[in-house]
């Protein structure tokens, strides 16, 4: 089993990253086909999992003005949820951080992956939007 954890690098990569973003965080709450990207995807730095090839989980790092960085569009296939993969992606995001002399990571959690970040050291600060009126989010910090 080959682990390669990357940016995309060609246009159907891309097109399965975006894809999978939309199947996993926009599609359940019937969210129209294109809010899954934002004016942030042209700057941010994008970490795609793939094993043996296949695209199995994203996530985007944007930098802040104050050397922190924001994870945001964390997403795993959901049929493999739970299997590590996720963690592999936020370790080698802190990866990345302390390499490029981040201090701090922040990222907004939906409430039923506040445990997944929890196991990762992130700390709860405080309960932050509520997405599509039903998704409660909160604000979450680690340093690096």
């Amino acid at each position: 089993m080959e682990i390669e954890i990357r940016a995309p690098k060609n246009e159907l990569e891309w097109e399965q990253y975006y894809d999978l973003r939309y199947r996993i965080l926009r599609q359940p709450w019937n969210q129209p086909r294109g809010s899954e990207r934002n004016e942030g995807d042209a700057t941010g730095i994008h970490f795609a999992l793939y094993e043996n090839g296949n695209l199995k989980a994203i996530a985007r790092l944007d930098f802040n003005e104050d050397k922190s960085a924001q994870v945001r569009f964390m997403a795993v296939e959901s049929e493999i949820q739970r299997k590590g993969y996720g963690k592999q992606v936020m370790l080698a995001i802190e990866r990345y951080c302390k390499a490029n002399s981040v201090t701090e990571i922040v990222l907004h959690a939906r409430e039923i992956a506040l445990p997944f970040y929890e196991s990762l050291g992130y700390q709860l600060v405080e309960k932050s939007h509520l997405l599509f009126n039903e998704i409660q989010h909160s604000l979450m910090k680690k340093s690096v």
